[in-house]
This record gives C-alpha cells, sequence and structure tokens, in this order.
C-alpha cells in the first residue's frame, strides 16, 4: 500500500506533501537562498478548503524544503482565500503583496457586485514567519470601469520606483491590466492600463519584464475562443511583446506552453541575473483530472525554466543549467528504438522529418512533415486521467529535449521555442519507442 500511495510522487518538480498546489508565488532570492511560495489548500487534495500560501526554500532550485503554510486567510480582508502574489526584497526585508479575496453574504454576481478584492502587504525577515497585514489597495482604488475581479499583484523596482501590475475585468468584459507605482511599498497610485480587444472576459497573474531591452507582458487570458491549434485548454498562458515607449501597444500573443497542464507562471531575477520562470503544472479543468487525488495531494510546478530571447524576437524557455546536474548514466539513441526504461529520465537529440516517441504505446508525441504539427496524443483515458490531444504548428524543427519525471512530461522544441506539458499516470518502468531520433537517453 504504501509503494502505491507514492508511486506518482514527483522527484525533481515541487508538490506539496497533502493537499491542494496551484498558482507558484512570492517567486525570490532572499537571504541566501531560492523561495518558491505557492497557493496552497493544505486539507483537501480537491482545494475545496481554506487557501493561502504554502512555501519552500533551498539553497538550490533542485533541493529545496517544504516549510508550512506561511500565509493564510485570518482577517475580515482575505476571508475568503489569501490569494496570489509576489515579493520584492528592501533593506534587506521580504516585501510579499497578496490578494485578499472576500465574498460577501447575500443576492449578488460576485462579478459587479459582492465581491472585495483586497492587495495585502506583509513584511518578514526570515521568510517563513510574517507581520501584521497591512491593506494598500481596497475596491475604491481601482478604476471605475473594473468590475470586483481585480487580484495577482506583481511588484518589481525599476529604478527609485516601485512598480506593479493588476489583472483585472472590465465593466464590459474584457480583460485588463492595471499599472501603479510607490515610492515607499505602502503608498500607490494607479498610472495607467492595457487593455486589448478580443482577448477574453478577465486577465489574470499578469507579469512585466524586460529582456535585452525589450518588454514583454505576461497574461493568463479567461474566455479565448477555442482552436484546433492554439488556446486549446480551458484558460490560457502567454506573452504580449511590448513597445517601451507605447505599453498600449501590443505585440502577437505567443503562449507560453501547447500542453495539458500550464498556466499561472511567474518570473524573477536570481542572484545570478536570470530571469527564471515555474508555472503552475495543472490547469482547473472537468475535462481531466489527476490520479493522486485520492492518495491524498494534488499537482506540482513546472521545472525552473531559464527564459532567453531569441534571434527572431521570441521568448526561449529551458530549464536552468543546473538540471543536467542531476543526470547519471546514459545511452545512445540511433534511429528507432524500443527499449524499457525506468522513471525518471532525459531523452534529447536531433530529429528527422518525421519523428514520433511512444510511452507504453498509451502515449504518443510526434512530428508529421506533411501537416507541419506536432501532436501529443494519449490512447489511454486512464493513463492521462482523461487527457486527449493537444497540437502546435512549427516549421522545421531540428532538435527535441524531453523530460520525464514519475507522473510528468516536459517536452522543449528548437532549444525552447515551443513547450509541451502534461501529466500522465505510468507505471515505475515504461516501454519507450523512438522513431526518427538521434541522441542521448539520460537517467536521473
Amino acid at each position: 500500500m504504501e509503494r502505491k500511495s507514492e508511486k506518482y510522487r514527483q522527484k525533481f518538480h515541487l508538490e506539496p506533501p497533502k493537499g491542494w498546489l496551484n498558482d507558484p508565488n512570492g517567486l525570490c532570492f532572499f537571504n541566501g537562498e531560492y523561495h518558491v511560495y505557492f497557493q496552497y489548500s493544505p486539507d483537501r487534495a480537491d482545494g475545496h478548503s481554506d487557501r493561502g500560501w504554502g512555501h519552500f526554500h533551498g539553497e538550490n532550485l533542485f533541493h529545496m524544503t517544504f516549510d508550512k503554510a506561511v500565509l493564510m486567510p485570518d482577517i475580515p480582508e482575505d476571508s475568503h482565500g489569501a490569494y496570489s502574489g509576489s515579493a520584492v526584497v528592501k533593506d534587506d526585508i521580504l516585501h510579499i503583496f497578496y490578494t485578499g479575496n472576500v465574498k460577501l453574504s447575500g443576492e449578488y454576481d460576485y462579478v459587479t457586485a459582492g465581491r472585495e478584492a483586497n492587495v495585502i502587504h506583509v513584511v518578514s525577515e526570515d521568510a517563513s514567519n510574517m507581520s501584521e497585514k497591512e491593506i494598500v489597495l481596497r475596491n475604491k482604488d481601482y478604476p471605475k470601469f473594473c468590475t470586483c475581479h481585480v487580484r495577482d499583484p506583481k511588484v518589481w523596482q525599476d529604478g527609485n520606483v516601485w512598480k506593479m501590475v493588476l489583472g483585472a475585468r472590465t465593466e464590459d468584459d474584457k480583460g485588463c491590466v492595471l499599472f501603479y507605482e510607490s515610492c515607499d511599498l505602502e503608498n500607490w497610485e494607479y498610472q495607467t492600463d492595457i487593455i486589448e480587444e478580443n482577448y477574453g472576459y478577465m486577465w489574470e497573474c499578469p507579469d512585466y519584464f524586460e529582456l535585452g531591452g525589450k518588454g514583454f507582458l505576461s497574461v493568463c487570458p479567461q474566455g479565448l475562443e477555442k482552436y484546433d491549434i492554439k488556446f486549446q485548454n480551458l484558460n490560457q498562458s502567454g506573452y504580449f511583446p511590448v513597445e517601451k515607449s507605447n505599453p498600449r501597444k501590443l505585440g502577437e500573443f505567443i503562449e507560453w506552453d501547447m500542453g495539458f497542464d500550464f498556466y499561472a507562471p511567474q518570473t524573477f531575477v536570481d542572484n545570478q541575473g536570470r530571469r527564471i520562470l515555474i508555472g503552475w503544472f495543472g490547469m482547473d479543468t472537468s475535462e481531466y483530472s489527476n490520479a493522486t487525488t485520492e492518495l491524498g495531494w494534488q499537482h506540482c510546478l513546472t521545472l525552473p525554466r531559464e527564459i532567453k530571447l531569441g534571434e527572431d524576437g521570441k521568448l526561449l524557455q529551458n530549464p536552468v543549467k543546473e538540471f543536467e546536474n542531476l543526470r547519471k548514466e546514459s545511452r545512445e539513441i540511433h534511429g528507432n528504438e524500443s527499449i524499457k526504461v525506468n522513471l525518471p529520465f532525459e531523452l534529447e537529440g536531433k530529429i528527422t522529418e518525421n519523428f514520433s516517441v511512444k510511452f507504453d504505446y498509451k502515449c504518443e508525441f510526434s512530428y508529421t512533415k506533411n501537416s507541419k504539427l506536432f501532436e501529443l496524443k494519449f490512447r489511454d483515458k486512464h493513463y492521462g486521467s482523461g487527457r486527449t490531444t493537444r497540437k502546435a504548428f512549427f516549421d522545421n524543427p531540428q532538435n527535441v529535449r524531453i523530460i520525464v519525471d514519475m507522473s510528468s512530461i516536459e517536452i522543449y522544441i528548437n532549444n525552447g521555442e515551443t513547450v509541451f506539458s502534461t501529466r500522465f499516470y505510468p507505471d515505475e518502468q515504461i516501454v519507450l519507442e523512438m522513431n526518427g531520433i538521434e541522441g542521448r537517453l539520460y537517467q536521473l
């Protein structure tokens, strides 16, 4: 029984010891350690209990220690959840900002009335024990065109100014990002907004950052129309290139991840100057589920991914370099092979015009030159817990990197131009059938 209950425990993806995990929060490097907070419902694996912040910390992103639930709803202004937010360091003190969610009793639609969305500020000297809570923004402090849905503060420093973005829903049902500024992290003033037509009714988890002198706005739109090869999930995650001189002028929206399980990414800059992204390796959906829920826990976070600017202006995602330290023995892969392999493992190499990898013949990832499509397809409903098919158009792929943990697959195409992430639920040893790849297989 013990073996069954631990079979799907991840080896190098962060997941809670029990309960429910979702959005990564407060990502930072502070006091010589990485800190990864996350939305956490410790009492129930389905998430239907009080939600606050859990906490991992460690000197290495792949050897982190679970701390505890460091923030939970305990004041009137966060009575229905200590929701997502971010963290910054000022004068050797960690400053955390999050959304205090409140649902009032009564006959409300909870969109235009009946909900409070408070930006709450706490500080910590050790990243674990928090100060008293200070409310710095309330509903009255948001523009009049906003509904009650305003949340997920992301704060950063720009010179001598502190800046904040908030995700919002307008009264005419458009996704929106609000920009605020402060000189002291306590008093915040509204500056401007970004609204893009035909991109959903709500934008969650905003994140603005710059790379190579270019600006990028990451958001999670709700309500986008689904298509066969894009916007395939319930809600989407992606980024807009932004003109720094005119932030309201956005470029083409590009999805962060084309798989089944990815949402609410957040980025931060570490002590090495790297821009690192971590996402929720999950999706709040009724279309598919996770086999660990009945075992007492659900969801994990993605691998930490370093974000770099590609030559064509598109962002590239790859696991941070130190992931390679997890590699153990390896073997070469030539063309077409079928082998048994223990989890976890990593496969990387050059691919041909027609390429495929099959996992126990129950899940297949493939590329076909004629269609110019990558396809991730589950052939067994139990293996994927109800997941079916995800696709992405790609012209002339050259290489692939596939990282398989005990219950997840992350696929990086052309040095991270396109990524697929999915959960799956195999045995600890699987049959791996490979066609059209020349490379190397690593045990992890």
